[in-house]
C-alpha cells in the first residue's frame, strides 16, 4: 500500500470509529493519520485528521487533549494567507472547540468560538451550519430564548434538503430544537423532537449520537412528568442512554445521565440510585484530570458538578 493509500485508509477509518464507532477506536488510528500526514507535508489532510482526532478526543471526555490538537488548525486558518480548505477546517476546529467549552457550561467563552467559526466561512455549507447551530445552543446555555431562535432558523435553512449525507446535522439540529422547545416550557414539543433525533440516529448507526438524543429525550421526560408516569419513562430513557454512553466511553454522557438517574431513582431504588450517582462521580473526575488546572477548577466548582461531589 502507497502511503496516500494508507493515509486516506487511515483517515476512512477514523472518521467512521468517530462517528459510528467508538472515540477510543478512533482516536489510536487518528493520530497514526496526523502523523503520516505531517511526514507527507499534507497540510489539508493534517488538519482533516486533527479536527477529527479533536471531535474524538472531546467525545471520550479528553477535553485538554482536544483543545491541544485543534488550537494549532484554527491558528493556521487565521492566518492572511490560510487556504480555503485551512480556513473550512479552522472553523471545524473552532466550532468542535465551542462544543467542549459548552459542555463544560462555559457557554460565554463558547460563543466566542462558535463565532469565530463562523467568521472562517463564507456563510454557507457544514461548516457555517455547525457555527450556526454552536451558537443556538449557546444562547439557550445563557438563557437566550430569542437570540437561539434566530440562530436556529440560520441553521435549519442552511440544511439542504434530502441530503443523506447531512444525517450528522439533522440529528444535532433536533438536539438543539429540542433543548430550545424546553427553555420555552413546551415539554410534549421537546420529548417529539429528541425522539426523533434518536431515530434518525440510529437509522444512521451512529450509536454516541443516540446516546446523546436519549440523555435530552430522558431530560425532556423528566420536564414532563406526567402524573409519574413520565418519571417512569424518564427513568428508563436515562439508564438506556447511560448504558449505551458506558459502552462507547463517552463520558462527557455518562455523568449527566448518570446523575439525573441517581436522583431520579432515589426514593425507590436506593441501592440503584447509588451505584448510579457513585459512576457520575467518577466520570466528573475522570473529566477533570485532563482539564488545564484553570478550567479544571472552574468545571469542579461548577453548581451541579460540586452538588454532585459533595453528595
Amino acid at each position: 500500500m502507497t502511503a496516500p493509500d494508507e493515509l486516506d485508509g487511515l483517515l476512512t477509518r477514523g472518521e467512521h470509529a468517530t462517528f459510528h464507532g467508538t472515540p477510543a477506536a478512533a482516536v489510536g488510528v487518528l493520530e497514526q493519520a496526523v502523523v503520516l500526514a505531517e511526514e507527507q507535508g499534507l497540510s489539508v489532510e493534517m488538519a482533516a485528521a486533527g479536527w477529527l482526532l479533536g471531535v474524538a478526543l472531546g467525545a471520550g471526555g479528553r477535553y485538554g487533549g482536544a483543545l491541544t490538537v485543534l488550537s494549532p488548525i484554527i491558528e493556521t486558518g487565521r492566518a492572511g494567507d490560510a487556504t480555503p480548505e485551512q480556513r473550512l477546517f479552522a472553523s471545524f476546529a473552532a466550532a468542535t472547540v465551542a462544543s467542549v467549552h459548552r459542555q463544560l457550561g462555559r457557554h460565554a467563552v463558547a460563543r466566542a468560538s462558535d463565532l469565530e467559526a463562523l467568521a472562517l466561512t463564507d456563510g454557507q455549507g457544514e461548516a457555517a451550519f455547525d457555527a450556526q447551530l454552536g451558537l443556538a445552543s449557546d444562547a439557550i446555555g445563557l438563557d437566550d430564548p430569542d437570540e437561539a431562535s434566530v440562530r436556529l432558523e440560520h441553521a435549519r435553512a442552511l440544511v439542504p434538503p434530502r441530503s443523506e449525507s447531512w444525517w450528522r446535522q439533522r440529528v444535532r439540529l433536533g438536539w438543539t430544537e429540542a433543548e430550545a422547545l424546553l427553555l420555552d416550557g413546551r415539554v410534549e414539543q421537546a420529548v417529539v423532537a429528541a425522539q426523533e433525533a434518536v431515530d434518525r440516529a440510529e437509522h444512521a448507526k451512529a450509536p454516541r449520537h443516540v446516546a446523546k438524543g436519549l440523555l435530552i429525550l430522558g431530560i425532556a421526560q423528566v420536564s414532563g412528568d406526567q402524573a409519574g408516569e413520565g418519571e417512569g419513562a424518564a427513568a428508563a430513557t436515562l439508564r438506556q442512554a447511560a448504558t449505551l454512553a458506558e459502552s462507547l466511553g463517552t463520558l462527557p454522557l455518562v455523568w449527566p445521565a448518570r446523575a439525573l438517574l441517581g436522583a431520579l431513582v432515589a426514593e425507590q431504588d436506593p441501592d440503584e440510585s447509588a451505584s448510579s450517582l457513585a459512576a457520575a462521580r467518577a466520570a466528573v473526575l475522570t473529566l477533570a484530570s485532563d482539564l488545564p488546572p484553570g478550567v479544571r477548577a472552574e468545571w469542579l466548582a461548577r453548581p451541579d458538578v460540586a452538588a454532585l461531589l459533595e453528595g
